[in-house]
């Protein structure tokens, strides 16, 4: 089985090594060592997501991703997410046709709808419209990837008649993928749109996802898209020496990320018992190379996956942190995992 290994981070923003607060533009500058990182040591992908608040610092993920751009030599460069609906299709283009220039060719946009609603105020879009903006707009961008003139008409923008978008891309298109969270509707339209599909699991087993991904191969087949289209999980997850210290390293910016987000939504206070059973039994990946590789083997043999991305940033750990993290995942883990593939 040919499986790619990739990371993935929201930027979030950062304590110290003395426990103070860092800088969100200094967080942008850790984020990118990371993907230099990365890529010196050989993982495949490094995708940047887009937030609008406080606790993190990224909200323009292909100036990120622009920067990587010209500091990494083959790494492959995606959004983790881009939040479309909110953006402008052609714009979303062109600001990565860019990135793919000055990567030559290592451009991966990954499409989503968003699981935090502030861009849509901040750039004026009406939350009712949540569902057919995404739908119009990935339309779009469909249209866009063939790289030929577009003639489109909707219902949130001007008509557009012979429309057509620059740079063109050196290998003629970008790979591009749909990020899925739990919807059935959002995994058949990426089959329709011949996307790659890429499952956030953040949360329970990954065996719940199976269906979706067999669902999305029998939509390829009923579109008449490619059936070696790719299936990704992006989960999080951190990697210590030990078991208990990746899990003591781990469980104070969990529970800040956590709990902070839990009080705009509703959610409980996470403790210490929930935590560790989602190192157990759900989607946290969390412990030695040895723990996490038999956890992602496990998955990938699952879900019969084409790649696997660790969400490694989760709250507010210190950059040193995060940086002996990747490293553990690249040099331990990955070829852990590949000779249990094997």
């Amino acid at each position: 089985m040919s499986v790619q290994f990739g990371l993935d981070t929201f930027g979030d923003v950062t304590l110290d090594d003395e426990g103070r607060r860092v800088s969100q533009a200094q967080v942008i500058r850790d984020v990118v060592e990371e993907g230099v990182w990365a890529d010196q040591l050989g993982l495949d992908a490094f995708s940047v997501g887009e937030h609008h608040r406080p606790d993190f610092a990224v909200s323009a993920p292909d100036t990120v991703l622009a920067g990587l751009a010209t500091c990494t030599q083959q790494i492959k460069l995606g959004s983790a997410v881009v939040v479309l609906s909110s953006d402008d299709p052609i714009r979303v283009y062109e600001r990565f046709a860019t990135v793919d220039a000055l990567s030559g060719g290592r451009a991966e946009p990954v499409l989503g709808r968003g699981s935090f609603i502030e861009s849509f105020p901040l750039y004026g879009f009406d939350l009712a419209d949540y569902e057919t903006l995404f739908e119009e707009k990935l339309a779009v961008f469909a249209e866009l990837l063939k790289e030929q003139p577009v003639t489109w008409s909707g219902n949130y923008r001007t008509p557009m008649a012979d429309v057509d978008v620059f740079p063109k891309t050196e290998g003629g298109r970008m790979n591009a993928w749909v990020a899925v969270g739990g919807s059935p509707q959002s995994v058949v339209r990426a089959a329709h749109y011949g996307f790659g599909l890429q499952l956030a699991i953040i949360g329970g087993p990954a065996g719940q996802f199976k269906p979706f991904v067999d669902l999305y191969h029998r939509a390829l087949n009923e579109f008449g898209q490619r059936t070696d289209l790719p299936v990704a999980v992006h989960s999080p997850g951190h990697i210590a020496d030990t078991d208990d210290l990746a899990a003591e390293q781990l469980f104070p910016h969990f529970k800040d990320n956590r709990d902070r987000i839990g009080q705009e939504r509703g959610w409980g206070a996470v403790g210490r018992d929930e935590f560790e059973n989602e190192i157990e039994h759900g989607a946290l990946y969390v412990g030695s190379p040895e723990t996490v590789a038999a956890k992602i083997a496990a998955t990938i043999k699952q879900l019969g996956v084409q790649r696997f991305d660790l969400k490694y940033a989760n709250g507010p750990m210190p950059h040193s942190q995060l940086m002996r993290s990747i490293e553990l995942y690249a040099t331990r883990v990955v070829p852990l995992v590949r000779d249990m593939l094997g």
